[in-house]
């Protein structure tokens, strides 16, 4: 089956949006060892291109990088050679034992496989009791009202060899952001044309805080990675063991 991310889209992600992984790097360096976490395994959900995972073997940890587009591990592989990564969805992924998980850049708000609270909290409950005692699960997720303005919104970005233009639109019945993307990649003297819809569950910050509290995590919600500010709606949480 085919999921969201392939080839070029995940190429783009990376040379043209990457700057949230990178920009996030410094402060999330700085809660792990904040925490005593200055090495052992970290687990990253939703690894995308390798950017998070580059930085952290790095600074010195064992990764793991799990993420259910292949595209995308193809270019972690190339990006953190030190890392390890396996191909699967996050909520069916067993965590392996560890000193940290992380989630970065709204991973577990993607509808690649169809989810909702419940099974988040089953997988909130695997982290729990995979996480080291002391061991943190960090990550952020994207709550309803991310749009401002119009609803539908279209943006355009582009650079050398790609551009991309998008359409997001709201449901606010559903709690659901939809995404439609028209890619285009220069290969050769030519563009090469493809599209993805890519569709996120929205869920409040305080519904997330309470399901981590009933499985046993301490919380801790935050609006930033260190200097790092997040955008309108996306909140992140320390989870501690």
């Amino acid at each position: 089956m085919d999921y969201g991310y392939q080839e070029d889209l995940a190429y783009i992600h990376d040379v043209g949006f990457g700057s949230f992984a990178a920009q996030s790097t410094p402060g999330l360096l700085q809660i792990l060892r904040q925490k005593g976490i200055e090495n052992g395994l970290v687990v990253d959900l939703g690894c995308g291109s390798g950017i998070w995972a580059k930085a952290l073997t790095q600074a010195g940890y064992d990764v793991l990088g799990v993420d259910i587009s292949e595209a995308m591990l193809c270019l972690a592989k190339e990006k953190a050679p030190q890392a390890k990564f396996q191909q699967e969805s996050l909520l069916k992924f067993n965590v392996p034992t560890c000193d940290a998980v992380t989630s970065i850049g709204e991973c577990l708000n993607y509808q690649f496989d169809e989810h909702g609270l419940a099974d988040i909290q089953k997988l909130f409950a695997r982290i729990y009791k995979s996480l080291k005692p002391g061991g943190l699960f960090i990550f952020d997720i994207l709550e309803p009202g991310s749009l401002s303005g119009t609803n539908p919104q279209k943006t355009y970005a582009q650079g050398p060899d790609w551009a991309i233009l998008l359409e997001k639109s709201e449901n606010f019945q559903d709690k659901t952001l939809t995404r439609k993307m028209t890619i285009f990649r220069q290969v050769g003297n030519l563009y090469r044309r493809s599209e993805e819809i890519h569709t996120v569950k929205l869920y409040k910050g305080s519904e997330i805080a309470k399901q981590l509290r009933q499985v046993g995590f301490r919380v801790r919600i935050i609006r930033s990675y260190g200097e790092f500010r997040f955008r309108k709606a996306l909140v992140g949480f320390i989870a501690a063991k």
